[in-house]
C-alpha cells in the first residue's frame, strides 16, 4: 500500500477491499492489514484486486473517491465511480488548454527540455561510472546547448526540430554505452517500423511497455490520453501518452535496455533476422524483456519533486497526477521528472 497525493494504490494483487464504517479496509486471505478513513482520499488504485465490496463502492460514490481496477501489469481495466463532480472539468480544462497559444507551447517545451536534460544524465552518470569518452562528452555539450534552444523556439515545429536534433546527438553517441556483446548489439541511429536492429526492437518494444503504463495512468486520473499538447490530434493515437512519456523514456526505458544487454541477460539468440524487413525478437527474448521491465517496476526510487519513496512503477501515475494538478492550476506550473 502507498498512499501519494491524495490517492491509495493497492498493489498486492491477492487484496480483498471492503469498508468499516467510513473507513477503507484492505484485507489478504480474510486478514485486516490496512485500514483509512475516506474523507483521507481522493481516489484508489488497484493493480490486481481480488474484489471489492458493493459496500465500498458506494462509500467511495457517496464522497466522490473513484475507484480504480487495473491489471497486475498496469493495463487501465475499468473505473467506478458516483456521478460525474471533477474528471468532466479536469478533460474540459484539458481540451480547452490543448489549443491555448501559451499553455500547450509552454508545457511542450517542459516535456522535451526534460526528455533533454534526461538525455544528458544518462550520458553523465556513464562518464561517472567509467571515466573519460570524447565522443559522449561532446554529446552532453551539444545537448546542453539543445536544451537552452528549447527555450527559444516560438512555433511547435521549431520545437520538434530541436528535438530532433537532440536525439540525433543522443543516439550517435548511445553505442559507446553498451559496454559487452557489442559485436551482437550493433547500433548505428534510431530506426523503427519496422527496427533493423535488436537495439531497436528493444527500444521500440519497452517504449511501448511505457507508453501502456502513462496511458493507463492518465486514464486513472481522469486526463484523456488522446489529448495531447505537444503530439498532434491522430485517431487512435494517445497524444497525451506520448507527451508525457517524453521525460521518461530514458530513466524507464533506455536504460533498461542497456542494463539487460550490458549484464548479458540478454543475447543475439533472443532475435530473429527477416531480411529487409527488419528484425523481431523470439517469444523468449519478449519475456525476458517484459521479467525484467517488471521487476524493474518494483524497485524503489526517491521522487525528485515529492521527495518520498515510490516504486518506480508508480512513476507514471506521479506524473500524470502532478500535471492534473498543473492543469488545474493547483501547482505554478509542470514540475518535470529529471534523473537524479
Amino acid at each position: 500500500m502507498k498512499i501519494l497525493l491524495n490517492t491509495l494504490y493497492v498493489t498486492t494483487p491477492e487484496s480483498y477491499l471492503s469498508k468499516d464504517g467510513l473507513n477503507v479496509v484492505i484485507s489478504i486471505k480474510q486478514k485486516e492489514i490496512f485500514r483509512i478513513p475516506i474523507l483521507n482520499i481522493e481516489g484508489i488504485v488497484t493493480f490486481g484486486y481480488m474484489g471489492a465490496s458493493p459496500g465500498l463502492m458506494r462509500l467511495c460514490a457517496e464522497n466522490k473517491v473513484s475507484l480504480n481496477f487495473l491489471s497486475p501489469s498496469g493495463r487501465f481495466i475499468s473505473r467506478v465511480q458516483g456521478p460525474t463532480h471533477g474528471n468532466v472539468l479536469l478533460r474540459f480544462s484539458q481540451y480547452k488548454l490543448s489549443t491555448d497559444k501559451i499553455f500547450a507551447p509552454h508545457i511542450s517545451k517542459i516535456f522535451i527540455a526534460g526528455k533533454i536534460q534526461n538525455y544528458r544524465n544518462i550520458l553523465k552518470r556513464y562518464l561517472r561510472d567509467n571515466g573519460s569518452n570524447t565522443i559522449i562528452e561532446k554529446a552532453t555539450d551539444k545537448l546542453d546547448f539543445c536544451k537552452k534552444n528549447v527555450l527559444k523556439t516560438s512555433t511547435q515545429d521549431e520545437l520538434r526540430g530541436v528535438e530532433g536534433e537532440a536525439a540525433n546527438i543522443y543516439f550517435a553517441a548511445f553505442p559507446e554505452l553498451v559496454l559487452n556483446q557489442k559485436q551482437n548489439f550493433v547500433f548505428k541511429g534510431r530506426n523503427r517500423r519496422p527496427p533493423k536492429d535488436a537495439v531497436n526492437a528493444m527500444l521500440s518494444f519497452v517504449y511501448a511497455l511505457i507508453c501502456n503504463d502513462v496511458a493507463a495512468a492518465l486514464e486513472t486520473i481522469g486526463l484523456d490520453p488522446y489529448v495531447g499538447f505537444l503530439h498532434t490530434l491522430r485517431p487512435g493515437r494517445v497524444s497525451l501518452a506520448l507527451d508525457v512519456m517524453e521525460e521518461l523514456r530514458a530513466y524507464l526505458g533506455d536504460r533498461l535496455v542497456l542494463s539487460l544487454i550490458n549484464r548479458k541477460q540478454i543475447s543475439i539468440t533472443d532475435f530473429i533476422s527477416q531480411g529487409e524487413d527488419g528484425i523481431v525478437m523470439t517469444d523468449s527474448g519478449r519475456k525476458i524483456i517484459l521479467a525484467a521491465w517488471q521487476s524493474r517496476k518494483r524497485e524503489i526510487m526517491n521522487h525528485p519533486y515529492l521527495n518520498e519513496k515510490i516504486p518506480i512503477g508508480l512513476l507514471p501515475f506521479v506524473q500524470s497526477m502532478l500535471l492534473a494538478r498543473y492543469i488545474r492550476e493547483e501547482l505554478s506550473d509542470y514540475p518535470v521528472f529529471l534523473i537524479s
